[in-house]
């Protein structure tokens, strides 16, 4: 679905760039300037398939607040799971996440971005972007959280959609029927799929 190319787009472009230690700058410009980067990456023809995947990797990872955004998914499941159970949600998560936007990265054709307001409550952000793919635009919010002082993306919403809310829904159901042993499976296999797609090894 191309809407979901797109959010997949943007959602990556903030992984790709380290701010310096003493920056201090806006979520909005903070934001404008990864999303830039990572376009600029996307356009390099001689960076693709393996090479790009193992960039943008520890990228990922580096710029995602991966625990508030586990909190939020599980909900009231969270305050009730051990906290074995906890670092493993974290860790495959993090995980599907990542398998699921490498695997779409290259999917960019040259789309741009427009920036609106930005809004600021203590430490935590909001950011509106508008992705313009010919005829379509499609509005895309950004939900960040200050940290010293960079500001870490913990969800994304499309169109009013939340991501975090999205998978709340469906890992709450889960938990629900078939415990945490059932939703880690179910992750467990996701991710097998999504490496197996992309031509990936699943050894660690």
């Amino acid at each position: 679905m191309r809407c979901f190319k797109l959010f997949i787009l943007i959602f990556c472009g903030l992984s790709l760039c380290v701010f310096p230690a003493y920056s201090a700058d806006s979520p909005k410009t903070q934001v404008k300037a990864t999303v830039d980067q990572v376009i600029d990456v996307l356009r390099d023809k001689q960076l693709q398939g393996e090479p790009l995947r193992q960039t943008l990797s520890p990228l990922i990872r580096a710029r995602f607040d991966f625990t508030i955004m586990s909190q939020r998914t599980l909900g009231k499941y969270w305050r009730t799971a051990t906290e074995a159970e906890q670092k493993r949600f974290i860790s495959l998560f993090s995980d599907l996440l990542e398998a699921s936007y490498i695997g779409r990265i290259e999917a960019y054709s040259d789309e741009s971005v427009s920036y609106g307001e930005e809004r600021i409550e203590e430490n935590r952000a909001d950011v509106a972007t508008t992705v313009h793919s010919g005829k379509t635009h499609i509005p895309i919010d950004y939900r960040l959280v200050l940290q010293g002082d960079d500001w870490f993306v913990y969800d994304v919403v499309i169109e009013d959609v939340s991501l975090i809310r999205n998978y709340r829904s469906t890992y709450g159901e889960i938990v629900r029927k078939e415990g945490f042993s059932g939703l880690f499976e179910r992750m467990e296999e996701k991710i097998a799929e999504l490496h197996q797609s992309t031509g990936e090894t699943t050894d660690q």
